[in-house]
């Protein structure tokens, strides 16, 4: 150190001698030494004319002592060393030289010698001189000599004070600085300098003084701190441990130790990542990938080994710490326990996609099971078969023994089911009585369909129950992945269209999901479209087809049939849009328009002459029994001008054999309003006689299917219709309750009705359902007929 800055300091006071002073010298001396050649070269110039004019004339005579003496004189000059006069035609050398030295730096001149004749003047020889060549020291006088060095003793001088100045006042503080330094290094206590002066050094020594107590304040308050630190680190009831830049133990709290049963010898060094189950080591090593690089905090849940090899699920949030040494931690972490908390969690994920009552996985769980699946099958190349099932009827047995025995059956079934697939395969119960069964593997559609048929099987045992022993029937619906399906949400659905198409068809069995079935199921879409379009544009309408007396074939009345007038695709039948609407629920919306519709244009009707007594039969659905139908059919009646009478609620039996209380009360309502209650399709189903006394039941409708049979050539069946019309007949008299025949459509089955004692008929041997402005038409031309024949 001492060395370093005063070598440095010499050198900086050298440097300044060589570039200030060493130049001037030398430009000093350069000047002098120009100034004392051209002197010389003046001087010389004037000897060499003069003496050349002298030596003309000894010359020209050959006076050779004369020349010598000139030549002799010359040399005597201090600064000339050779004088040679020579004559142009070179007999004639006359040199004097007092050289020292041959090999002296001399520089030469010359001069031309002439004489002046009377006539002429002529050049007779040549004069050289040879003189010193002045050097850079050989221009100073003893002055000069003298002033120079009282110069250069003078920065010697000064060069030497400033070595010694800055040894004294400079160095030897830092030495003291120095020395205090290293010994508080060395012995980690804290030195002060001894100097005191008020210069720069004096101020240093103070402040070095002054910022020693200060660190030595600081460190005995950082002692401190990082005694409370430790102290917090160990106390604090969780387990927190710090990692160096490798990843190693730097340190763990006391409380991580009695957590995890190790001891802080065997840690401390140790990779953190070591103490994780392998499974999860690149879970924990990819911990910090993915955040936000200004973010320093992350965690992750992981599971740990304990030093009993106890596994728990621990979580981990880390916070990084800027260090800039490589021997302290790097990071700061807090290990939690949250076995309890993830098992929980599994518990409530199982929960969230079990089915509480069945055990089997529900909606939800079945969904997150198929995406499996089929990514396992697209790994595999097999396919996974989807077996969707509906029990038939099941909402029976929650109407009439209750949903304690309907939970019953449905487990029964499940105990029925489970053994016919394998640990591979999956169940699920999607909602209700709908389950759902997914079978993989190689051969996994031809164990399907044999699934499907043991599945039917087991309906035939009955499930008994302490009440009662109940019969049901399954519905199945099986798709193949990827045969019928690309996605697992388009196996579910496809599963599930087979299985309508299954109950369409009659239930109780397995359909195979194709084609025809995906255009049934998008022409049924077609009609929802159609009726939801049908009933925001108004174009439901009411058709009339006339009931006439079987006596005088006069019409009675109308019944009012369904039509819907599609502005594209024409007259639609009723048919399809019945069985929709009733499935969708929207059936009672068309059913409201039906009504309306039928009474404004039954009014349009009786205006007709011979028309006003006449009656519309409006058939009515299920869903459209509410408390509200009998103040809305008043308010209808009235404000088209009819009378209660000339309206006939027509119904089915599915109205009336569950006995619903509160349909019953409607139609009670109806009935003391003036209403008329029609029975259609009698003799079909259970066709229960006791309809007719439990319920208000004006008019009986025989099934058109009675009247067809009195047409056939089967003598036998048709004996048979017969005797059941005429008993059907004779019943429904005796209950004062008139009978309609449906499906006329010949003169014969129009007479035997008539020999029965049938009351009125309807069928297309009278008319087809027309719309309401033909039918007037038609209606109106007939009367001027009748009219114009009266007249």
């Amino acid at each position: 150190m001492t060395r370093s800055v005063e070598s440095r300091f010499i050198a900086i006071i050298s440097a300044a001698l060589v570039i200030v002073v060493a130049p001037l010298f030398s430009l000093f001396l350069a000047l002098s030494s120009q100034q004392a050649s051209e002197s010389q070269h003046e001087r010389i110039q004037v000897l060499i004319g003069a003496n050349a004019q002298a030596l003309s004339k000894p010359l020209w005579d050959l006076d050779i002592e004369s020349i010598r003496q000139i030549t002799e004189q010359l040399v005597g000059e201090g600064a000339i060393r050779v004088v040679q006069v020579t004559d142009t035609i070179g007999k004639f050398d006359v040199t004097e030289s007092n050289l020292r030295d041959s090999g002296e730096d001399l520089e030469k001149m010359s001069r031309p010698i002439v004489y002046r004749a009377p006539d002429s003047i002529q050049r007779i020889g040549t004069i050289t001189i040879h003189y010193d060549r002045v050097g850079l020291f050989s221009a100073l006088n003893r002055m000069e000599i003298t002033l120079i060095s009282i110069f250069a003793v003078a920065i010697l001088v000064v060069f030497a004070a400033a070595i010694v100045g800055n040894r004294l006042m400079v160095i030897r503080p830092l030495l003291r600085l120095t020395a205090a330094v290293e010994a508080t290094r060395r012995l980690g206590s804290r030195h002060h300098v001894d100097w005191r002066s008020k210069d720069e050094m004096g101020r240093l020594a103070k402040s070095f003084n002054e910022m020693q107590i200060q660190l030595d304040r600081e460190e005995r308050e950082l002692k401190r701190a990082h005694q409370q630190t430790t102290e917090i680190y160990n106390l604090t009831p969780a387990m927190l441990f710090s990692l160096d830049a490798d990843g190693m133990i730097w340190a763990v709290s006391d409380y991580w130790l009695l957590a995890t049963g190790y001891s802080r010898r065997h840690v401390l060094g140790r990779h953190f990542v070591d103490l994780i189950i392998p499974e999860d080591r690149r879970t924990y090593l990819d911990r910090g990938t993915g955040t936000n690089g200004s973010n320093a905090s992350h965690g992750v849940t992981v599971r740990f080994q304990c030093a009993d090899d106890r596994i728990i699920d621990v979580l981990i949030m880390e916070t990084l710490l800027k260090s800039t040494s490589a021997e302290l931690p790097t990071s700061l972490s807090v290990m939690t326990d949250v076995t309890e908390l993830k098992q929980s969690e599994i518990r409530n994920h199982h929960q969230a996609i079990t089915d509480h009552l069945t055990g089997l996985l529900n909606r939800q769980g079945f969904e997150i099971a198929l995406d499996e699946k089929i990514a396992e099958a697209d790994e595999s190349k097999t396919d996974v078969a989807c077996l969707f099932i509906d029990l038939d009827r099941f909402k029976s047995i929650n109407d009439t023994l209750g949903h304690a025995a309907g939970d019953r059956v449905l487990c029964e079934f499940v105990e029925r089911v489970s053994p016919l697939i394998t640990a591979e395969d999956c169940a699920s119960r999607l909602g209700g009585d709908e389950f759902a069964l997914l079978i993989t593997g190689k051969d996994a559609k031809a164990r399907a369909s044999r699934i499907c048929t043991q599945v039917v099987a087991a309906f035939d045992t009955p499930f008994e129950l302490d009440s009662a022993s109940v019969r049901l029937s399954a519905s199945i619906g099986l798709a193949v992945y990827p045969e019928h399906a690309q996605s697992a949400a388009e196996l579910l659905q496809r599963s599930d269209m087979a299985m309508y198409a299954r109950k369409r068809d009659g239930k109780n069995g397995a359909s195979i999901y194709d084609e025809a079935i995906l255009d049934r199921t998008r022409q049924r879409a077609e009609i929802e479209a159609d009726i939801e379009a049908a009933l925001a544009n108004s174009w439901f309408e009411a058709h009339f087809q006339p009931i006439v007396d079987t006596r005088t074939r006069s019409t009675m009345g109308f019944e009012a049939l369904m039509r819907l007038r599609h502005p594209r695709k024409g007259l639609q039948s009723p048919a399809a849009i019945v069985s929709v609407a009733e499935e969708t629920g929207s059936i009672d919306r068309i059913g409201n328009e039906i009504l309306e519709d039928a009474l404004e244009n039954l009014a349009k009707v009786c205006r007709i002459p011979g028309m006003e007594r006449c009656y519309v039969a409006v058939n009515f659905s299920p869903l459209q029994f509410e408390h509200s139908l009998p103040t809305r059919i008043a308010a209808h009646a009235s404000r088209f001008g009819l009378s209660p009478s000339q309206v006939v609620i027509e119904i089915t039996e599915a109205v009336l054999m569950h006995d619903n209380p509160e349909i019953r009360t409607i139609l009670d309502q109806l009935h003391s309003f003036g209403c008329r209650i029609a029975l259609d399709d009698f003799g079909t189903g259970y066709s229960s006689l006791s309809y007719l006394s439990r319920f208000p039941v004006d008019i009986v409708k025989i099934d058109q299917s009675f009247v067809k049979s009195l047409g056939t050539d089967a003598v036998e069946i048709k004996q048979k219709n017969r005797m059941l019309m005429e008993g059907i007949t004779a019943i429904s008299h005796k209950m004062n309750c008139i009978v309609v025949a449906e499906g006329v459509e010949t003169e014969e089955q129009f007479t035997q009705l008539r020999a029965i004692g049938v009351d009125c008929a309807q069928g297309y041997l009278f008319s087809k359902p027309m719309a309401v402005p033909d039918l007037i038409t038609n209606l109106n031309t007939t009367a001027n007929l009748l009219e114009s024949r009266i007249a």
